[in-house]
């Protein structure tokens, strides 16, 4: 999977993003310094062991530099970024059964006007696997030559 390049100064109105959220129930903001156990307990059920770990970094950040997707009162997706590498953004997931409404891309959205915010013009989106997906919501484009980029000979 190709890492994709993001331009942070051309991205959608996040307030449009974050009031279509509003409208459906569904809250996007950082979680809180306190909430750390309950992020790191839905992502590891959701989405495995490796990913909690990803996000572990984000929590340390100041601001913290994950956002969640907040239904009654419970977490239904995330996205992590400055957590792997410098100006990257992942890992992210919405629950099965909430995907199609846009909170993936609300989430990140979200998530590259923080990278905006810490002062990069770009964002990387590393190892990207619905690269249709991140070029529709934030106009991304595949770095060439890129696979498999930061992600070369993992541990094991």
């Amino acid at each position: 999977m190709p890492d994709m390049l993001v331009k942070l100064y051309e991205l959608p109105d996040l307030a449009e993003q974050i009031q279509r959220m509003h409208d459906k129930e569904i809250t996007i903001r950082r979680p809180l310094p306190h909430e750390a156990g309950k992020v790191r307990q839905f992502v590891e059920e959701q989405f495995g062991h490796g990913w909690a770990e990803e996000i572990g970094p984000g929590f340390a950040n100041k601001p913290v530099s994950l956002f969640i997707a907040i239904k009654k009162g419970q977490v239904i997706g995330f996205a992590a970024y400055e957590c792997t590498h410098r100006g990257f953004f992942g890992p992210t997931g919405v629950l099965k059964d909430e995907r199609g409404q846009g909170i993936g891309k609300a989430l990140l959205i979200a998530s590259m006007y923080g990278l905006k915010e810490m002062g990069y013009a770009y964002g990387i989106i590393g190892g990207a696997g619905p690269t249709q997906f991140y070029a529709l919501s934030v106009g991304a484009v595949e770095i060439s030559g890129s696979s498999p980029g930061i992600y070369i000979d993992p541990l094991r």
